[in-house]
């Protein structure tokens, strides 16, 4: 079965086919400011080559188009006809509470979507319109919408629910969703995987660390608690974010500044986390490089990224009553030995070794056990795949229906 998974974002379009006998994607690409002047397609097509097609872009079913032109192309195509896709997995952000898991999409799961747009409206609307534009290409493709707060609907109300009049939770859905659900499902399953014991005997706490970064306690193969909140900006300290703050904050800063709150928003949202306490960079590779050339600013800011992680690592420790598992991820969690020694230094109290000398000699893009030789606990660093995640739950509920 070949399965197209399907990423839209308010400008752009990322999709992947793959074909799910042996899981390998067949193509990828990502189409780019789609509505703006200059638009592209940047891909991977048949053999792994990879190509460039620069042309106007100007809606979402321009995008879809441009990709299923890519994938049945003469030269560079790896099907024949649109009818060798059996269907199409969408990553869709957010689910409230009215899905605890993938869905088939129908007229009553888009109303539904469009329902929770409020709760995430820069990524649910584009969700949507990148469902109808694939629709409409692709009218007898059946379809299934993934989303990536449907992992964290395990969470126990006293974990989820803010102390605010409850109020805000009954009429406003004010509470902690989640994020990054797919991510966390998937390297969760593999750790258990690799180890060959049942997910259901194992407490496991994984760290999603890339620009975006959350941490979640699963426990028994559910989650039980995560780092991000009612948005993304909860939790750790991201590449841009600034995570957990005062909320009384906002509230000085605009008095300081007679700034807007989306003025205020964007600060703590796109200037703050790392970038913000650096002045240097987001990217973890410009960090690294001025800490080592003695920024002293850059110091501070990984040490408060890594004892962020720490602390939390500690809190699920305790809400799971111990760990047996720490997976890490995405590409701060698995590119950076630096962020993983540092993180890990003074969490011996656990049980925990680190193989430091395999830490900073790890092959690229491969499952590796960082775990010293008298580690109580397993330290595995996974190369995440969102995209299968979604490609694997598609297929589910396309057999099953």
């Amino acid at each position: 079965m070949n399965i197209l998974v399907v990423n839209a974002g308010s400008s752009s379009l990322k999709y992947q086919l793959i074909e799910m006998n042996n899981e390998k994607a067949l193509a990828k690409g990502t189409c780019e400011r789609i509505g703006q002047l200059i638009s592209q397609l940047k891909a991977t097509g048949k053999d792994g080559k990879s190509f460039v097609v620069e042309k106007p872009i100007p809606d979402h079913n321009v995008a879809v188009q441009l990709m299923l032109e890519a994938l049945v192309h003469e030269e560079y195509g790896v099907v024949k006809d649109i009818n060798e896709i059996q269907a199409v997995g969408h990553r869709v952000v957010h689910s409230a509470e009215d899905f605890n898991s993938s869905v088939l999409i129908d007229d009553e799961v888009l109303e539904i979507c469009r329902k929770n747009s409020d709760l995430a409206p820069l990524h649910v609307p584009a969700n949507i319109i990148g469902i109808l534009a694939c629709k409409e290409a692709m009218p007898n493709t059946p379809m299934a919408a993934v989303f990536d707060t449907a992992f964290h609907s395990t969470i126990p109300p006293y974990a989820y629910i803010y102390a605010l009049p409850y109020q805000a939770y009954e009429e406003w859905r004010i509470r902690k969703y989640g994020f990054h659900g797919t991510s966390h499902k998937y390297v969760s399953q593999e750790a258990a995987k690799y180890l060959n014991k049942d997910i259901k005997d194992l407490k496991i706490i994984t760290c999603h660390l890339g620009n975006g970064s959350s941490i979640t306690a699963v426990k028994n193969g559910k989650s039980v608690d995560t780092s991000m909140g009612f948005t993304p900006l909860e939790g750790l300290v991201m590449g841009t974010r600034c995570g957990d703050i005062d909320p009384a904050v906002i509230e000085f800063i605009m008095e300081k500044t007679n700034w807007t709150i989306s003025q205020t928003m964007d600060y703590l949202n796109k200037k703050s986390g790392v970038l913000g306490i650096s002045g240097v960079s987001s990217d973890f590779r410009d960090l690294i490089k001025a800490v080592y050339e003695g920024n002293k600013r850059a110091e501070l800011a990984l040490d408060v990224f890594c004892y962020r992680i720490k602390k939390y690592i500690g809190a699920y420790a305790a809400v799971m009553n111990g760990v047996d598992i720490i997976v890490f991820t995405a590409g701060i969690g698995e590119h950076n030995p630096e962020v993983r020694e540092r993180v890990l230094k003074g969490l011996d109290y656990l049980g925990l070794e680190l193989n430091n000398e395999l830490n900073y000699n790890v092959e690229r893009g491969k499952l590796t056990d960082l775990s010293g030789p008298n580690s109580k606990v397993k330290i595995l660093l996974i190369p995440t795949n969102e995209e299968l995640v979604i490609a694997r739950e598609t297929q589910a509920l396309i057999k099953n229906n």
